[in-house]
């Protein structure tokens, strides 16, 4: 069960930056807004979890 749990917590986390990148840029907000700051950090996060996850599926499978 923590396998779906932790898959639907992650489509979620994904949802709700697409979501804060969309309303930064529909609203024409400046590059220096808190919400356009936000989803920046928000873009930089995911990236960060993705190397992480990539890194741990490579632990996994034993590749170097």
């Amino acid at each position: 069960m923590s396998d779906k749990l932790d898959a639907l917590l992650e489509r979620l986390k994904a949802h709700q930056r697409s979501l804060i990148l969309a309303m930064a840029e529909h609203d024409g907000l400046p590059a220096g807004s808190v919400l356009r700051q936000v989803a920046e950090l928000e873009n930089v996060i995911a990236a960060v979890e993705a190397v992480a996850a990539e890194d741990a599926d490579s632990r996994r499978r034993g590749s170097p």
